[in-house]
Parts: structure tokens; sequence; C-alpha cells
């Protein structure tokens, strides 16, 4: 596969550079890059990946455009409200440069569908917000022997590394235990400021380049660490655990990455629309940010925080149906995970495909 005239033109700047040059430009445009999330990592990732000039690069996202994400999210505008992140993303990377092949997988990654997806790729990004998919990508990637660039974000410190790469650390040997569904906070209960994920996703995306190219230092091994708040940069250095790295089949990871939970009530949009009109005794908990629920919320539901229902568990009645709501029926599942397993609740249902269903 060559460059074409317009090619060697748009990728000018790379190929003077005598660390790529054609031969590694060439490199960047047979390579096929597999990017878990669009959301605030997964943008920036997949804006530079499309812009370096990666010639194949795969999109995996199942959820939809909400307003609260345009704070980071930047390659969504106020007219993408409501649309698939996966779709919308494709289109718009198409016209940055449409020399790439963009694969939309808009589907939720789950261990049924993980290893066939990530067989078609050279690499792994995630841009991830929870422990389930992080455990998930890690595991798929050490069984496919795909090399996976990490990111993650909180508040206003991110982390970067590279983990299974020349047979190097795996996720699991920095962290070898998926953590609890009461420790599962994403940015959506935590916050997080908006160029933090730009940041950490640019670095995602120099590590992708650096692999497919082979210059420079690949974070192998090593963790970096950002403080924006305080102006910092740190690396710290682990190695391979032969205990944790051999992963040879997937587990079970938990409500944020499986479409199976037969554990869990569910009532789909219509289903409650159906018991609201019959005028059904029903306690709807919102648990979305208080700015989302003001803007729009079913009109019979209560305003409550995750946090604030993992301290006090006992804000949610017993003794009555209820029904959880969050934005897409993710977070809405974890919590009703904690309520089942911790403190023995079995009249709690979660609405499925959350808020964005009932819209």
């Amino acid at each position: 596969m060559e460059l074409s005239k317009s090619e060697i033109k748009r990728y000018n700047r790379h190929i003077i550079m005598p660390e790529i040059g054609l031969e590694g430009q060439l490199k960047l445009k047979n390579a096929k890059v597999l990017v878990i999330g669009a959301g605030g990592l997964g943008c920036p990732v997949l804006q530079y990946l499309a812009a370096a000039g990666v010639g194949t690069i795969g999109i995996c996202d199942f959820d939809f455009v909400d307003e609260s994400n345009l704070q980071r999210q930047i390659l969504f505008g106020t007219s993408d409200i409501g649309k698939s992140k996966a779709k919308i993303a494709g289109q718009k990377l198409q016209e940055q440069n449409p020399y790439i092949k963009f694969n939309v997988h808009d589907f939720k990654l789950d261990k049924s569908n993980a290893l066939e997806l990530f067989a078609q790729y050279d690499i792994i990004v995630d841009g991830s917000d929870n422990f389930p998919t992080r455990f998930l990508v890690n595991d798929a990637c050490v069984i496919t022997g795909k090399p996976l660039v990490f990111g993650a974000i909180y508040k206003f410190e991110g982390q970067v590394s590279v983990f299974n790469y020349q047979e190097g650390p795996s996720y699991r040997c920095l962290v070898p235990e998926q953590p609890d569904s009461s420790e599962m906070l994403s940015c959506s209960q935590i916050g997080v400021i908006g160029v933090l994920p730009g940041i950490i996703g640019a670095y995602q995306a120099s590590e992708v380049i650096k692999i497919i190219t082979g210059v420079g230092k690949v974070l192998n091994g090593k963790l970096l660490m950002i403080d924006t708040l305080g102006v910092s940069h740190s690396v710290i250095e682990f190695k391979r655990n032969e205990k944790t790295a051999n992963i040879t089949e997937l587990s079970e990871y938990g409500n944020f990455c499986t479409d199976e939970f037969p554990e869990i009530n569910q009532i789909s949009a219509d289903e409650l629309k159906a018991k609201l009109a019959a005028k059904e005794d029903l306690f709807i908990v919102d648990i979305r940010e208080p700015e989302l629920f003001k803007q729009a919320h079913i009109h019979e539901s209560v305003n409550y925080q995750i946090p604030d229902i993992l301290d006090k568990p006992d804000l949610i009645p017993k003794d009555k149906t209820v029904v959880l709501v969050c934005q897409s029926g993710n977070n809405s599942m974890a919590v009703i995970d904690f309520l089942t397993e911790k403190h023995n609740y079995t009249n709690v249902y979660n609405l499925e495909n959350g808020f964005n269903a009932w819209l």
C-alpha cells in the first residue's frame, strides 16, 4: 500500500522528520487501531490518530451524546445531542481525513464479542471510564496478543501507560483485582476538568504512533501520572507479574460491560409509562447529575446522587416498587447491584437503557 501525492502533501510534517519519514508514514497507513470509547479520552485519541494517517480506525461505543458530554468531548456539538457517539464520530472523522477507513462498532463491548473484535486490529486503545471495561479490555488484549494503550482521568489528574507490549506487564500487574461495584464511580459522578481528557488522550495517541513507527521510548512497564492542578509529572515503574499477567480466558466483569444481568430487575420505558398511567405506586429515583435532572426528568421522580445512596442506602424504601434511572442504564445497574448484594434489596428495578430510552 503506497501513499498518494495528496497523502504525501497532507502528512508532510511527519515525512520530513527523519524519525518517521516515508517509511514510518506507510506504517501508519497500514496500521489498524481500535479505540474503546468515543468519550472524553476517545475523542482526542480518534482525532489525532485520524490526522496522523492511521489507515484503519475502529470506534467502539454504544452510548449517545449527552449535553453534559460537550464540556470535554470536543468531537461533538449541540446538534449531536441524542445521537450515537460512534456513528457521529465516524462521520466527522471521515470529513477530517477521507483517506482513513473508519469501522463503526456501535454496540456494547462484552465478553461475547471482545476477542473477535480485537483480533481484527493491531493495537487497542482503552478510553473507558470504569473498572469492568478496563479489566475486560486488558484480558482480551492478553488473550489476543495485542498491545494496550491505557488512559485514565480523575478530576485534575490523569494516567497513561502501555500494557501487554513486547512481553511487558499487563494492567493486572498494576491493578491485580477489580474493585467492587461500590467503588465504580465515573466522571459523571465525580467530575473532571474539561481539558484533562485532551491532555491524556493526546499522550495515548502519541504512544500509539510510537508503537506503530518504532520510534522513541514507549511507556512499557511505566505509569505516567499527570497532575494539572499541581503542575507535576511523574513516572513510576512496575514489573510483569506472571501470576496476574497470564490470562487464558475471559471471566465475569460486572454490570458495565455485559448485556446479561439475570440478577437485576429491568423495566422498559414503555412498561414504566403504562404503570404511571395506571397510577401504580412507584418510587422513581433519578441518579443523574442535578443539572441534567433540572433540564429534563420523569415528572414523578426524585433526584438522589450515587454517593448519597452508597452512604445512606435507606434513602431507598423497601416497601415500594423502586425504579432507578440514569442516562443510559449502566450506572443505575451498578447501584442496584450494590443495593442487592450489600443490603438485600429485592424491590428495585432498572430503567432499561435509561433516560435515553424514556426520551
